[in-house]
């Protein structure tokens, strides 16, 4: 499990780009047959990703060592979203079948989970996030179906867009993780424009979709000293409370948002007025 410290807004004016890409930027979210695992300090997230191929995957015990818990999620909520071929999840013996674009949310307290791929030429690409939990809630399917959709933005802007709210409290209770997918429509390339900052709750862009050659320059900083970050497919961004968080690519692209922190209101947004980025 890599370990990621917090960053003060006035420290992370000073970084050069390789200082942002350290200290922001998650790589090599999927390898065969693993768990990959970034904690952040802010706000205690895990970011990570499972892709099964030849073999099931499992959160080995040990990695409770990481939270100074007995196992993994006793203390913790998950949610993951699969953008690869179809899965099977066990969660301490219940199977969910999990398809490309829909989520699962894992309850605190499930001890023995299990990931596999369907067809090992077609890999699943299991995505998530998980925050420290209070009390242990249904685990639960959601498909792209269920997911609450919101349509924002137009085409003359370039950030015509819906945004799949999977993980939210008007489709199912969790303690405090919030997660969806945000699809832009053909010939839009701006998300999240307008900005805006929440300084109650930090989140995680993760960015796939894109071929080889495909970029997003993910804005951040403050909305007054704006900073980029060169993301390239399959990789995530750490954005703090204090950070706005917004991007534009070179070619079509989906992103996965993940929320973590005081409340699970998704409207509570400081909203950023064009004419004052700098």
């Amino acid at each position: 499990m890599e370990i990621r410290q917090p960053i003060h807004s006035d420290h992370a004016r000073t970084l050069d780009t390789a200082g942002l890409r350290q200290q922001f930027l998650v790589e090599g979210i999927f390898v065969p047959d693993t768990v990959t695992l970034t904690y952040s300090h802010i706000d205690r997230i895990i970011v990570g990703g499972v892709m099964p191929v030849s073999k099931p995957v499992t959160f080995a015990t040990a990695l409770g060592r990481h939270t100074g818990t007995d196992f993994f999620l006793q203390r913790r909520e998950l949610g993951l979203i699969n953008i690869g071929g179809d899965a099977v999840v066990r969660v301490d013996g219940r199977r969910f079948e999990v398809a490309a674009r829909e989520a699962l949310y894992i309850g605190q307290g499930a001890k023995e989970i299990e990931f596999l791929s369907v067809d090992a030429t077609q890999p699943a690409k299991l995505y998530f996030n998980s925050a420290p939990a209070h009390t242990a809630y249904p685990h639960r399917k959601i498909t792209l179906a269920e997911a609450s959709p919101e349509t924002l933005g137009d085409a003359r802007s370039s950030n015509r867009r819906t945004i799949h709210k999977f993980i939210v409290p008007d489709v199912l209770p969790t303690c405090q993780l919030l997660m969806g997918m945000t699809q832009l429509e053909e010939g839009s390339l701006w998300n999240t424009m307008p900005c805006h900052t929440h300084e109650r709750r930090m989140e995680v862009y993760f960015y796939f979709g894109m071929d080889t050659n495909g970029v997003v320059f993910h804005m951040m900083g403050q909305p007054q000293e704006t900073r980029h970050i060169v993301v390239r497919n399959e990789q995530a961004v750490i954005s703090p409370s204090w950070s706005l968080h917004s991007g534009v690519g070179t070619q079509a692209y989906t992103f996965i948002w993940g929320m973590v922190g005081e409340n699970q209101v998704f409207k509570d947004m400081d909203h950023v007025p064009m004419t004052a980025l700098r």
